[in-house]
């Protein structure tokens, strides 16, 4: 199995760079066999390539790439980055969280019921003097403690 070696860029131009060392790897046969680009990670790319030898001829010159950092990555690392993890994972019903994003930003509520199928999650928000209940995206919320 070949190695992956990380590439720093510019956060925000990772797909840029991508596209730019695919064209140079192509048209020189540098080596390379892939390349990925988390969407979780700013300004980082994974790149595999046959030789340690031939990163630097295939990322010199390239606009908005800063260096590699020098070391293998193994293929299980990148992997976290690439499985999306489901929002409603380790919320149940009766657990006390923090709305995160949108019009109630900021208030905490009880989670009523869960609607795995549209990751959704109704709450009673616990702030309000009369009962309340409001449905919202899963990740709108960020978990607190639990009840």
């Amino acid at each position: 199995m070949t190695p992956y070696y990380t590439i720093r860029t510019t956060a925000g131009q990772e797909n840029n760079v991508a596209l730019l060392i695919e064209a140079r790897a192509k048209a020189a046969n540098m080596g390379v066999l892939s390349i990925i680009v988390p969407k979780d990670i700013n300004g980082f790319l994974f790149i595999e390539i046959t030789h340690a030898t031939k990163i630097i001829d295939t990322i010199s010159g390239i606009r908005h790439v800063k260096g590699w950092i020098p070391g293998v990555v193994n293929i299980e690392e990148i992997e976290k980055f690439l499985i999306q993890k489901s929002p409603l994972e380790g919320l149940k019903v009766g657990d006390i969280v923090e709305i995160v994003s949108g019009p109630f930003k900021g208030m905490t509520g009880k989670i009523t019921k869960i609607n795995a199928e549209k990751e959704e999650v109704t709450l009673e928000l616990l702030e309000v003097t009369y009962t309340l209940p409001i449905t919202i995206n899963a990740d709108a919320i960020r978990k607190t403690s639990k009840t």
